[in-house]
């Protein structure tokens, strides 16, 4: 499974694979020593599990930029929410397309976080049983148009999306996202979408 990844990713033009790891403390050695942009984690591994690897890439300083997408077989609301409290951008299954999976790595690049459809389901099912709505330090700060791009992020839209539903500019989109993730204190857009229900901001 991880050379036929590898192969996809070296097939395409703009994408190349700087590494393999087949245990969870390789994965960390790893993306200490080559900082790549992203990292495909698999969960279960043996040497330290993805979960692990993932949280010690988010907190590793040098690491800083790097973007963790986690692939499973598995749709388990334990692995989703536990990899995202660990950094995660996005939750992707084995099952992907080979092209869906591409358009995924270039996305979580470009600072967009993804979901495999099934798992933002339930990812947002998960928030929405939860009693009552928690405060989040910086949402009373964010401006009208802030807060509706902040609303279809949760929705799952992507910057192109988000740019048609408001007829502004793919730039401005950029622009707005960067305020959010600054004024919320948030790492990516995973942690955009949690806010978004952790508040109540958004409901189905």
């Amino acid at each position: 499974m991880r050379r036929s990844l590898a192969l996809l990713i070296d097939a395409a033009p703009d994408l190349a694979a700087v590494g393999e790891a087949a245990t969870g403390e390789d994965a960390f050695t790893l993306a200490r020593r080559l900082v790549p942009d992203i990292v495909l984690m698999d969960i279960r591994m043996p040497g330290g599990d993805g979960i692990e690897a993932t949280r010690r890439i988010a907190a590793e300083p040098g690491c800083a930029a790097t973007r963790v997408l986690v692939l499973s077989m598995f749709e388990l609301d334990e692995y989703v929410h536990t990899a995202l409290r660990a950094g995660a951008s996005g939750f992707l299954l084995k099952d992907a397309r080979p092209a869906d999976l591409l358009d995924a790595v270039r996305r979580t690049h470009a600072g967009e976080s993804l979901f495999a459809p099934g798992i933002l389901r339930r990812l947002v099912e998960h928030y929405l049983d939860r009693p009552g709505t928690a405060p989040v330090p910086g949402l009373g700060a964010l401006t009208g148009r802030e807060t509706e791009v902040l609303a279809l992020i949760a929705r799952g839209l992507s910057n192109d999306e988000i740019a048609a539903a408001l007829t502004i500019s793919i730039k401005t989109v950029k622009t707005h996202v960067g305020h959010l993730l600054a004024k919320l204190a948030a790492r990516d857009r995973a942690q955009l979408v949690i806010a978004a229900y952790r508040t109540g901001l958004v409901v189905p």
